[in-house]
């Protein structure tokens, strides 16, 4: 009964999703140049940037081995997948997630939060890392390391280095890291006053399956537009999928967050 009530839910969007792609096309995808930072300063001192960026990732399942999806900001047309990724002056210790639709629930071990000290470093370094179950063609996305199962961790970060690679757990042997969706976005805190993030969600309706894009990664189809600028970008920007994984913008959403 569960999977007939989720094709419901998700077969009528499929429909629009390649013309969601065409429209978000043209947004902003890059960040506006700043000038040389006189005697090398960090992001703090050139452009501001303080506080915390609370990252929240949230986990949910149609059941314990089968189509896992995470979001790290709250979609744009279901608030049931909610997150409390935010910009504070405090740090945030635990995740804040919604309650899923009844059919995909809350996975806690999985979720996580990373408050990233803005002002450690030039660089937001983060860290896509995806994860890959064959026996069910199930695959789930973090950003940050889960608070309960640290075989799924990541190198995000802020650092004075550029980080290219990311840094990914092994797995838990049934899921396994998956090289060509994870990838490394070095953001340059000194370029803009906002951090754009852009969540790109996609379905397989053949493969009854969800997967999650923030960071761009080497396959290219399912590139995302996650930026600093001081413009705030107000849809996301998403790659078209492989033509199985279709983009689902009641789940994709950007937020931009301010810096400081």
């Amino acid at each position: 009964m569960k999977r007939r009530t989720s094709r419901r839910l998700w077969r009528p969007v499929l429909a629009v999703a390649v013309g969601m792609v065409a429209a978000m096309g043209t947004g902003n995808t890059g960040a506006q140049a700043a000038g040389a930072t006189p005697g090398g300063e960090t992001a703090g001192a050139t452009r501001g940037a303080s506080g915390y960026l609370n990252l929240h990732q949230c986990a949910y399942y149609a059941s314990s081995l089968d189509d896992h999806f995470n979001t790290f900001v709250t979609p744009s047309g279901d608030g049931r997948y909610s997150t409390g990724t935010k910009h504070s002056a405090t740090a945030d210790t635990t995740a804040a997630c919604g309650a899923g639709n009844g059919n995909h629930v809350p996975v806690p071990i999985l979720h996580g939060v990373e408050a990233l000290n803005l002002g450690a470093g030039r660089y937001l370094n983060l860290q896509q890392c995806d994860y890959y179950r064959s026996a069910s063609t199930d695959r789930f996305t973090t950003l940050v390391t889960p608070s309960g199962d640290g075989r799924y961790s990541t190198g995000t970060k802020v650092s004075n280095s550029k980080e290219t690679s990311p840094t990914c757990g092994p797995g838990n042997g049934n899921h396994v890291p998956n090289p060509g969706l994870s990838g490394s976005l070095p953001l340059d805190l000194t370029t803009g006053s906002r951090l754009n993030l852009h969540q790109c969600v996609y379905y397989s309706e053949r493969l009854k399956s969800h997967m999650t894009s923030v960071v761009p990664a080497p396959d290219k189809r399912y590139t995302t537009g996650t930026n600093i600028s001081d413009t705030v970008d107000t849809r996301p920007v998403c790659g078209a999928g492989n033509g199985d994984y279709v983009l689902i913008p009641l789940l994709s959403a950007v937020k931009s967050i301010p810096l400081s």
